[in-house]
């Protein structure tokens, strides 16, 4: 009777055992490759806050008239400036990364932030044109067609010579964010070390990651002069591409 428990008690434990061991496995070859970091992943630069607040400071400086963000807020939507990041993980707490972002996703950014700077200023311009006794045609389509004939371009045209710079230049973002380097993972925390090109000054960024999202959550640097980014820091998350 002992025997037999003792069999069944042995055979309980190899059993158990082998259970646990291909959990194991499955965690190690399959949960683990989920975690990774090896892949394509993508940060979402939102610029239309600033875009807007520059747009309004222009406006203001050269019409002298009681307009507020709330005005210039409708005219601004989505201005999104991806980023792309490559990681290739060659250990379990580290690997390369390349970081780069496309001209033409930028330049995409850029026409639609001066046309949606373009629709408020012709609104504004009509609005002024009316309380000045002005009788023609005062929609966007004839204060469009008044600015052609009187400045031989288009409105966007104009704002894009004339105007502010409403987003930071292709070469400013580069310089900030492109580069390439390696990474590692200090207790969930990843941390990027930019080891050729990328910031010019910041060299280290902080990540927590959530899922699928990594967080920016800090930096490592010193600015050695105002820019851009001190006067409208932008956070930013980057997703993974499935």
């Amino acid at each position: 009777m002992g025997r037999i428990i003792k069999n069944a008690v042995l055979t309980i434990l190899i059993l158990t055992l082998g259970t646990s061991t291909a959990f194991l496995a499955y965690l190690h070859f399959f949960a683990s490759g989920e975690r990774g970091f090896s892949g394509e992943w993508v940060a979402n630069l939102d610029v239309t806050e600033q875009a807007a607040v520059t747009a309004l400071d222009w406006l203001q400086d050269i019409e002298a008239v009681s307009i507020s963000l709330e005005d210039m807020e409708p005219y601004m939507r989505n201005l999104i400036i991806p980023v792309n990041l490559s990681m290739e993980q060659s250990g379990r707490l580290g690997g390369t990364f390349r970081c780069d972002i496309g001209p033409d996703s930028y330049d995409a950014c850029r026409q639609a932030a001066y046309e949606g700077f373009a629709t408020g200023f012709r609104a504004l311009l009509g609005e002024r044109l009316h309380m000045a006794g002005y009788e023609g045609d005062t929609s966007q389509e004839g204060v469009e067609a008044l600015v052609a004939e009187s400045l031989g371009m288009s409105t966007v045209s104009y704002l894009m010579t004339y105007g502010p710079a409403l987003i930071p230049s292709l070469e400013e973002l580069q310089e900030r964010y492109e580069g390439s380097g390696t990474y590692e993972v200090r207790e969930d925390i990843l941390v990027r070390h930019y080891d050729a090109g990328g910031p010019s000054v910041i060299r280290e960024e902080y990540y927590i990651r959530k899922g699928d999202s990594l967080i920016l959550s800090g930096e490592v640097g010193e600015e050695s002069s105002e820019s851009f980014f001190d006067r409208y820091p932008i956070l930013y998350t980057l997703k993974k591409n499935n």
